[in-house]
């Protein structure tokens, strides 16, 4: 696999793919089928006929991505790391002579993609290329095959067969750079200069009517639209700040990744699966998504944790969530992301009021946005672009985004790397969709993989309520890995 670094303008390659997709699940002999046995009938079949390794996934249900083998990794670092790999991205995309007769998002040359959340990061923020792609939407299923002269004819480097999962053996985890202990501690000083810099005591200030009132020098959301507003003002104190934990899980054994994907797209199936650059997972909240045009998001803020039967608790979790701390939250996610949007789109819409997402662990406010993207001279903005207006938001960072971002690196003391940054796939087109890493772990050695969680911290928030929410947001994953929970 070749890599490059395209970091602060460094020269894009230029290989010359030739691209081809086409349909693999018809009847014509010029439809060949790369599996051995057939085409898979279920996720747990797929995933058993792909190699232990050497693979990528965007995955929701039985629809998705999933890359196998590489032809090029890019990769860029530091604060210009979306403009680089953009740049890059768009250089090979022109050059690459594509061959589409599925014409579906997805088909086509596409690149996987995982960002570090910060500027800061040491960890590289990359887009790999896979050396074949198997699609499935709407239906039908294709393959796509990349190429540079001198590579051996498309279709006949890839032949799948069946390799049985194997789930990870005698898990056991340790504590990570932010201990259980360390997050109270820093969850608790969060709270004191929130308190502080609001020059209350108490959470957010409610309405008249007693509703939680609107984040200052932020949009408000109206009639299923919303106005972007002119954002933070000069100064503004604190609002709402993310703060995050990290836990180790090593097994005796190679952890087999698959087997991983298998569960958690099991237990997960509205979720986005993925595995980019060994970071694996299963994100419920969907950063951006861009189809010819147009442009979809869904937010995530307020959370309350399922003590048992979800779907027996929902009450409780409409009287939880509709509370001033947890509603105060989602708006001050919901209008960071409208400020941030507007920047990109013509006539953003945002739901007139959250719903409850209710997942296994957790149930989430939701709400979801779509609008049309602002052309300009050359075209609309690609996926990658419409992420880089957007990330990070105040579900991941906080509120005002500057602030808040000086206020994690201060009080983490540690790089989250591709942890709650953009991770997903963009295709030649510029469309794609980007999810933010969330419920998901990065693989450090081929029995370790460090997972993280992290809770919005408010006025009023309690050190060990956050606490409690981080290990709910780790049970996905641990489980996934075989840790009794």
């Amino acid at each position: 696999m070749k890599t490059f670094d395209v970091t602060a303008g460094m020269p894009a390659p230029a290989p010359g793919f030739a691209v081809r997709s086409w349909f693999i699940d018809g009847v014509s002999p010029q439809a060949p089928r790369p599996f051995v046995q057939g085409l898979p009938a279920s996720p747990q079949e797929f995933l058993a006929q792909l190699p232990p390794s050497g693979f990528s996934c965007w995955v929701r249900g039985t629809a998705g991505l999933v890359g196998i083998g590489r032809a090029l990794r890019l990769r860029a670092a530091g604060p210009d790391r979306f403009d680089a790999l953009s740049a890059a991205w768009q250089e090979i995309a022109a050059a690459a002579e594509v061959d589409n007769e599925v014409g579906l998002p997805g088909s086509g040359l596409i690149g996987f993609a995982a960002l570090a959340f910060s500027a800061h990061s040491a960890t590289a923020s990359v887009i790999d290329i896979p050396r074949f792609v198997m699609g499935r939407r709407d239906g039908r299923v294709w393959l796509t095959a990349v190429t540079t002269p001198g590579d051996p004819e498309e279709a006949g480097g890839l032949a799948l067969s069946h390799t049985p999962l194997a789930p990870p053996r005698a898990p056991r985890t340790r504590p990570g750079h932010v201990t259980p202990e360390d997050y109270v501690e820093i969850v608790a000083r969060a709270v004191e200069r929130l308190r502080a810099e609001a020059g209350t005591g108490a959470g957010a200030e409610a309405g008249a009517d007693g509703a939680p009132g609107t984040p200052a020098g932020a949009g408000a959301s109206t009639g299923g639209g919303t106005s972007a507003g002119a954002g933070p003002a000069a100064g503004e104190p604190l609002g709402k700040v993310v703060l995050a934990r990290d836990e180790v899980v090593e097994t005796d054994e190679e952890i087999d990744v698959r087997a991983v994907l298998g569960r958690l797209n099991s237990a997960y199936p509205t979720c986005w699966t993925f595995d980019v650059a060994g970071l694996v997972g299963a994100t419920p909240e969907l950063l951006i998504g861009v189809t010819d045009g147009q442009v979809t998001s869904r937010v995530l803020a307020g959370t309350y944790q399922v003590q048992g039967d979800p779907a027996e608790e929902i009450a409780a979790a409409r009287a939880q969530l509709g509370s001033a701390k947890d509603s105060s939250e989602h708006a001050f996610a919901i209008d960071s992301l409208a400020a941030s949007l507007s920047t990109v789109s013509e006539d953003l819409h945002v739901d007139a009021e959250p719903h409850l997402l209710q997942l296994a662990t957790v149930i989430h406010l939701a709400s979801d946005a779509h609008g049309t993207l602002r052309r300009g001279e050359n075209g609309c903005p690609t996926a990658l672009e419409v992420a880089r207006a957007v990330h990070p938001t105040a579900a991941v960072g906080g509120f005002p985004k500057d602030r808040a971002l000086e206020v994690i690196e201060e009080l983490e003391g540690a790089d989250r790397g591709r942890f709650a940054g953009p991770v997903g796939w963009v295709d030649e087109r510029g469309n794609g969709q980007f999810g933010i890493a969330l419920r998901c772990g990065q693989l450090e050695a081929p029995n370790r993989i460090r997972l993280f969680a992290g809770a919005g911290i408010m006025p009023d928030s309690d050190p060990a309520s956050e606490l409690a929410e981080t290990e709910a947001k780790l049970a996905p994953m641990k489980r996934a890995l075989g840790v009794e929970h």
